[in-house]
């Protein structure tokens, strides 16, 4: 049964009163006045809706029956039904003989804004119930079990449909609009038209977004992915888009994986962040060796791997050997284009490169070696 509240009683005592020029008293389905023109009734018991909710019908009461009767003045007052049920009483205030033409337009608009709230409650109801289940679902670990797949059929989620995650940060400012009316916007964007996403804030500042994966239908294409994030972007006013971050995570093929994709998204955000912080776009494939390795940060393998990198790094007060190795290890070794791009002779970076061995303790010269202080860059980076 839907109960009326004081909150949704005084929104129709208001709302009807422009209609009419009477007092209006709405009361529940106990008969107490919730809401009323004349505050001082609120909490009163009313005889007159008593009477008419045990009946089932319209009471009318006038100037000399009211006074036979508890908290009650002359009037009409009409039982309000949803769904079949009495769910409260309308009065209005007066000679029944004069009102009697507002009587059934009144009942009628008090139980329009009744549905009308019902159903927005509802929706609201039913949003919330599904950002709980996406908040559930990208959990750590989290498996697909009775109780999630039930969960998911109760809200029209297929869970067998794959997946890939995205999160969305938009950064505050006090000066602008606030970071969740931007969210609200970007959230608004992403439902309308109805792709398929399912969106929740898991923050005041951020979205996670889990999207349909096989965009052409077919197969995973992260190129498409990248493509509709700037089509977002563009939607947006340049102010707003500005404000905002986007990472894409891993595509996992298995839908119950889905919690992993979100962590890479998340990931990717933070890296991605930290390395390119002009960017607005990040995607997984830019960021997948750091990311997979991000696990090791405070584990003791990580720290490990990091042990001859951090050697150098505490020997290189001007930074030029570490700068040094970074220009070998992008070209792979070869030396002219390595003191090409230093700008140095080469007897210089052959000097330079036998230093860093000394300090290291590491044979650039062997694959191990230099994939060794290749992690521990990546690592401490």
């Amino acid at each position: 049964m839907y109960f009326l509240d004081s909150r949704l009683a005084q929104q129709i005592v208001d709302r009807t009163m422009i209609i009419i020029a009477h007092n209006i008293n709405v009361m529940s389905h106990h008969g107490i006045i919730l809401g009323s023109g004349d505050p001082h009734r609120i909490g009163a018991t009313h005889e007159g809706a008593l009477l008419a909710i045990s009946q089932n019908r319209t009471v009318e009461i006038t100037s000399a029956t009211a006074s036979d009767l508890h908290g009650v003045k002359a009037g009409i007052n009409l039982p309000l039904h949803y769904k079949g049920e009495i769910i409260g009483v309308i009065g209005i205030t007066g000679e029944p003989e004069h009102l009697r033409s507002y009587g059934e337009l009144l009942k009628m608009t008090a139980e329009l804004i009744v549905e009308q709230a019902s159903s927005l409650e509802l929706a609201q109801w039913q949003y919330r119930q599904k950002e709980e289940f996406i908040l559930q679902l990208i959990k750590p670990d989290n498996e697909f079990n009775d109780h999630l797949l039930k969960w998911a059929a109760q809200l029209g989620i297929d869970l067998s449909e794959p997946r890939v995650a995205a999160v969305i940060r938009v950064q505050g400012d006090e000066q602008q609009t606030s970071a969740n009316s931007v969210l609200k916007m970007v959230l608004n964007l992403l439902e309308n038209p109805s792709r398929g996403n399912l969106v929740a804030m898991t923050s005041m500042t951020e979205l996670v977004i889990l999207k349909p994966a096989y965009l052409d239908g077919k197969q995973w294409n992260p190129d498409l992915e990248s493509e509709r994030i700037d089509q977002l972007l563009s939607r947006l006013p340049d102010e707003m888009a500005a404000r905002l971050n986007i990472s894409l995570g891993q595509f996992f093929l298995k839908p119950a994986d889905i919690s992993r994709s979100y962590q890479t998204a998340k990931e990717t955000l933070a890296l991605g962040r930290q390395l390119h912080p002009g960017k607005k776009k990040y995607l997984f494939e830019d960021y997948s060796l750091r990311v997979l390795l991000s696990t090791l940060k405070g584990d003791w393998r990580g720290v490990e791997l990091t042990t001859a990198y951090q050697a150098l790094i505490d020997n290189d007060k001007s930074g030029q050997l570490e700068k040094t190795l970074a220009a070998y290890l992008t070209h792979f070794g070869d030396l002219k284009m390595c003191a090409d791009t230093l700008f140095i002779h080469r007897n210089t970076l052959r000097y330079r490169l036998d230093k860093i061995q000394r300090l290291t303790g590491v044979n650039i010269q062997q694959l191990d070696g230099l994939l060794q202080l290749y992690l521990g860059q990546i690592l401490l980076r």
